[in-house]
């Protein structure tokens, strides 16, 4: 990997869980960790078992959503309508 900032053991965890994820790019993870796809592949295969980084790299290989320039997807910030509001800093409770 390039010379990236040092990552902790939960910095890490949540780039493999961004990297899992179908509709968070590769863009998102430079932005937030400053590490590029292939810093994000290497990551992977580094902390994955083979056989989970083989299915992985399958999946995203050419998968647009991924990608933000490829992505028919405007706002990549996808918000479930089901997620709660969060107002003032705080999560919103549901009612009693």
């Amino acid at each position: 990997m390039m010379s990236a900032p040092e990552l902790t053991d939960q910095d890490t965890d949540r780039i493999i869980e961004m990297a899992w994820e179908d509709r968070t790019p590769f863009e998102a993870i430079f932005m937030q960790f400053g590490l590029t796809e292939k810093d994000v592949i290497e990551l992977m295969r580094r902390e994955m078992k083979a056989s989970s980084w083989r299915m992985w790299r399958a999946r995203v290989q050419g998968r647009a959503t991924k990608h933000q320039a490829k992505s028919a997807v405007d706002d990549a910030r996808f918000k479930s309508k089901a997620q709660k509001n969060i107002t003032f800093n705080k999560i919103s409770k549901r009612g009693s």
